[in-house]
């Protein structure tokens, strides 16, 4: 008779002498078997909602399942048009799944809701004297994300330093009203604190109202000053149909140019003090690009234009300012290899200009200043020149100018042996710009002309280089090798390294 103590001492024995690899190729198989049985189980259920996809049905109810925290009345405008009640006619059964699908993803969109939103259809009761054959009820199943999230951070980037803290309480009021405090300090911004209430208009994600107040201190050395900024705002944005977007707001802000430099220019010295902007601006977007940071394929346009100081508005200064920026990206197919090669070629153009006015009711327009004009230069528009390195100068500081454009062509490159599907590239660029003052002319719009004709006079300045791009998934970081090829006099060049950190490049 065997001895129950080497028994159980043989069989702990063999439970140690489990092979890792078999436990691991097991648990493979089961998930392979299981992923299986659920793409079966998808393929079934497609094919059941396609043999009754022309099958008459009526909603007689939605219902949100699994939130604790959002209004009834905010769910009612998202609900009850679905409502078969509401409707002249009855569903079939792709076209009620394709709307709930809809309003679906309009509840992913609040950004209250954790990813992933379940739907169920079920019979109502056949108790219920109430219901019909065709009726159908909707369960959508969602998790709440939490209400208050805290994040800290440093952040490091055009030449620049920063830590950050940000506080944000979401689904304030039942209606995806969101409140978001953020503060930051770094080596270039001494301190920015910013509070912003966001909320949905009617239940619909695609259109807001923002408000906001705002207070900063920066550092501008390529000026030899500190700029103090305090003021607050309010902001509408909707979508269209066709998926661009605008977006009109007003902001009143009161600004100081202070801390000046030992060498400060005549230029800065002049514009240092105190001002206040009453402007309104409108933002017009459409971005039909795949990617936002590492596009290759699809073009964006965007204008912004700002009114400020002009009749009504007052302030201390008034101008209209207007920018336009459009770029696109194509494939470059490479012969040898099928489909997406992962090579693309993009281009982009920016131009602004900037049109004094009289302030108020007035009829003497002023200069603009220092705080209002355009800056270019730096690793986020035109690479190989330092931060707004190009343009009028005045002395040791780059004062800005009133009219601009620049140009960027880029051929991006995946890196051999990791393949098209990272988000790594090898970049090939050449870029150009020209930032103009205007010119004293007898009428101010003779000046806005002449200067905006004296673009085209001549060779902008230009650099070219090669770097590496990689695209995270909340910026775009470039590091480049730069060359200036053409300056003027007095303009900056940065020949050699660059790094730039940034979600929106020229």
């Amino acid at each position: 008779m065997a001895d129950p103590v080497d028994s159980g001492d043989e069989l702990f024995e063999s439970l140690r002498k489990v092979d890792p690899k078999k436990v691991e190729e097991k648990a493979k198989e089961l998930a392979e078997r299981e992923a299986a049985h659920n793409a079966k189980a998808q393929q079934r259920l497609a094919e059941l909602i396609g043999i009754n996809s022309t099958l008459p049905v009526t909603i007689s109810s939605i219902r949100l399942i699994g939130v604790a925290h959002t209004r009834r009345s905010f769910l009612d405008r998202l609900f009850n048009p679905l409502l078969s009640a509401n409707r002249d006619r009855p569903y079939t059964l792709a076209e009620a799944l394709n709307e709930v699908g809809s309003v679906a993803s309009k509840l992913q969109r609040f950004d209250i809701y954790h990813p992933g939103i379940h739907t169920f259809i079920d019979r109502p009761s056949p108790t219920d004297p109430n219901s019909t054959v065709t009726d159908i009820d909707i369960f959508l199943q969602a998790r709440e994300r939490g209400r208050i999230s805290l994040k800290t951070g440093t952040d490091l980037g055009n030449v620049e330093g920063s830590a950050y803290g940000n506080l944000t309480w979401r689904n304030i009021f039942g209606g995806a009203e969101s409140l978001t405090l953020n503060a930051s300090a770094g080596t270039r911004t001494r301190s920015a604190y910013q509070a912003t209430f966001d909320a949905p208009v009617l239940s619909d994600p695609d259109t807001r109202a923002t408000i906001d107040v705002l207070a900063s201190s920066t550092l501008k050395p390529w000026a030899s000053h500190e700029e103090v900024l305090k003021g607050a705002g309010a902001k509408f944005s909707w979508a269209t149909k066709s998926g661009t977007r605008h977006q009109v707001g007003y902001t009143g802000v009161w600004r100081q140019i202070t801390g000046l430099e030992g060498n400060a220019s005549p230029t800065v010295r002049h514009d240092a003090g105190d001002t206040v902007k009453s402007s309104i601006t409108h933002t017009w977007l459409a971005d039909r690009r795949n990617h936002p940071f590492l596009p290759n394929r699809g073009y964006l346009l965007k204008t912004v234009s700002e009114i400020a100081g002009w009749g009504p508005l007052q302030g201390d200064v008034a101008f209209w300012k207007s920018e336009v920026e459009t770029s696109g990206a194509v494939p470059i197919p490479i012969p040898g290899i099928k489909g997406d090669s992962g090579v693309s070629f993009t281009a982009g153009l920016r131009a602004g200009m900037l049109y004094p006015l009289a302030v108020g009711f007035g009829s003497e327009t002023k200069h603009s200043r220092i705080n209002d004009r355009f800056q270019l230069g730096g690793p986020t528009d035109v690479r190989g020149f330092k931060i707004s390195g190009l343009g009028p100068r005045d002395g040791p500081d780059a004062v800005g100018g009133d009219v601009y454009a620049a140009g960027s062509a880029n051929l991006l490159i995946p890196f051999p042996r990791i393949g098209k599907d990272t988000p790594l590239r090898f970049q090939l660029f050449a870029n150009a710009g020209r930032l103009l003052a205007l010119k004293d002319k007898k009428t101010t719009s003779d000046s806005v002309y002449s200067t905006a004709a004296q673009l085209g006079e001549g060779i902008p300045s230009m650099a070219a280089g090669v770097g590496i791009v990689y695209a995270h998934p909340v910026a775009r970081f470039e590091l480049n090798f730069s060359l200036p090829l053409v300056m003027r006099r007095g303009e900056e060049g940065r020949k050699g390294l660059q790094f730039g950190v940034g979600i929106n490049f020229l």
